[in-house]
């Protein structure tokens, strides 16, 4: 008799729920510290974007869509993903002084 190899079978696999590990809730503090630099990081990622559209606002042109109509979408979506690895990548300070200004105006708000 030839022996078989046991293969997975497509589609989903069961989740294993006894290793997951529950996450320990944030304290209030915690809460809105996490939401401030979220919100001082979406703010830089805004500006790199708007940065990096003014940047080849002016570029006509040979480019991968040969300058027709898609290449406006194509740029879009591609400035979109530089600002994106930009902003993941540490940024350029921006997130870091807005999450001071955010952290400093809940303190003074107090």
């Amino acid at each position: 008799m030839a022996s078989f190899m046991s293969l997975p079978a497509p589609g989903l696999k069961p989740i294993d729920l006894t290793s997951a590990k529950a996450a320990a809730p944030l304290t209030p503090a915690e809460a809105k510290s996490a939401k401030a630099k979220k919100a001082a990081q979406n703010f830089e990622q805004v500006f790199l974007h708007t940065m990096f559209e003014q940047m080849s606002a002016g570029v006509e042109g040979d480019g991968p869509f040969g300058g027709s109509g898609a290449t406006g979408v194509w740029r879009s979506m591609l400035t979109d993903a530089y600002a994106k690895s930009v902003s993941k990548a540490g940024g350029i300070g921006i997130a870091a002084q807005v999450y001071k200004s955010l952290m400093a105006a809940q303190e003074a708000h107090r």
